[in-house]
Order: structure tokens, then sequence, then C-alpha cells
């Protein structure tokens, strides 16, 4: 086991349950389309480690321990502009393609907000599997509950919003919460709009692109509508 300062970062899809919930018709296809956002999701950050997939929320890592204050700021403010641009980017995709389910229509109501935080963790190897353990890995899994409205925002830790002395790109507002086992803690969120600007415009996939998705979604759902897929791995209880 190994230790060190990591910048961790959660990608969570908000609405997930109720998507999932509502389109148990064509559960295959929901399935599909939120694989396909949370892949590309993490592919839009090469430089973090993907430590695991937890149902609707993928938790990345960054070793910190070479990073100044103010960089580590800046990565999570770059990190959270680029995952925000892939999410919906791959949403427009799905909601455009040519089937008409619900799960594919419905897409648009998918959002994507995150935690971030910096702490000391322990790395495990397990069954050639690397898990991050400690007490700051629950920490910014407990931030997940909080009293935040807004439907897209970026949260961060205390710790984290007082690394460095990068200016925030918008307003930063105050939450304090009582985190089970932890106790009181204070984090500050912004709205991710005020984070990456105004979306650029979405680029309008041509016909055959619209087929070629369509028929790709078709595809990779069959596996589940014959009773063959497994489902992704969840969250374990933080």
């Amino acid at each position: 086991m190994t230790s060190g300062r990591s910048l961790l970062l959660i990608a969570d899809i908000g609405g997930y349950t109720a998507y999932m919930r509502s389109h148990r018709m064509s559960l295959a296809h929901a399935e599909v389309n939120t694989a396909r956002l949370l892949e590309k999701v993490i592919d839009a950050v090469p430089d973090f480690d993907l430590i695991e997939i937890e149902g609707d929320a993928a938790f990345l890592a960054h070793q910190a321990d070479t990073l100044d204050s103010d960089a580590t700021v800046a990565l999570t403010l770059q990190a959270a502009t680029a995952m925000h641009r892939a999410f919906h980017i791959e949403r427009h995709y799905v909601a455009t393609n040519l089937c008409p389910c619900n799960s594919c229509t419905q897409a648009n109501n998918l959002k994507l907000k995150f935690v971030a935080h910096i702490g000391e963790v322990a790395t495990q190897t397990i069954r050639q599997r690397r898990k991050l353990v400690g007490i700051d890995v629950i920490l910014v899994h407990r931030l997940l509950k909080n009293p935040v409205k807004i439907p897209e925002y970026l949260l961060l830790s205390e710790d984290l919003y007082h690394t460095g002395n990068t200016p925030m790109p918008g307003p930063a507002h105050e939450v304090s919460q009582d985190l089970e086992g932890i106790g009181p803690v204070r984090a500050y969120f912004v709205n991710l709009a005020d984070v990456t600007g105004a979306l650029p415009p979405l680029p309008e996939p041509s016909l055959l692109g619209r087929v070629g998705r369509t028929l790709a979604i078709a595809g990779s759902g069959l596996p589940h509508m014959l009773g063959l897929h497994r489902g992704r791995r969840t969250a374990s209880a933080f």
C-alpha cells in the first residue's frame, strides 16, 4: 500500500434515477446512453486516473504531490470544463439519433455535476484493481449529498477551495453540511455555466452519422434485451 496527496474528482450524471425509472420499457438504451456519456466524460481528461465507475458517476484522481496550490484549482476548473463540454456533445448526439424510444429522445434531461476535494489517500491493489482508501475518499463521496439546488455545478471542498489564489470564474456560494462520520464541513459551489461559459454551438450530426449512431445503440442494447447484460459496477457505501 502506498500513500500520497491526490486531487479527487467525481463527475455525477444528474437526473439519472428519474431517467432510468421513466424508461423501463427502453432500459437497454438508457443503459447504453449513460455508458456512452460516461465514456466521453472520462476520455475528456486523459491526465486523470479512472478509479471506478460508480453507477451514474465516474470517480477520478490526479496525483497532487507535485502540483502547486494555484495549479490544483486551475486543473480542477479545466477538467470540469472539458468533461462538461464532452458530456453535452455526446448528449446532443444521443438525443438527435433516429431512435424514437424515450431513452434516446429524452436524453437532454440528463445533467452533469462535479464534486472535488484534495487530501491524503492510500492506494491498494486488489486482484489487479487499483482502489483509493482513506477519510478523504469518504469525504468527497459524502459531498455528493448536498443542498445545492442548481442542476449543474462544481462543488469544491473547503480544503481545495482555499488551496490557492486562483480566482473563481463566477460567484462562489458557501454551503455547510454535517457529514455522517465526519462532522460539520463547509464547501463552495459555482454554477457550471460560469465555469464553462456559454456552450459553443453543438455540431449538427449528418444524416449518415445519425443512422450510424442509431444502429450502434441498437446493437449495443441487444445483449441487455436478451438478458446477457451484467450492468455497471455500483458505488460502494460511503
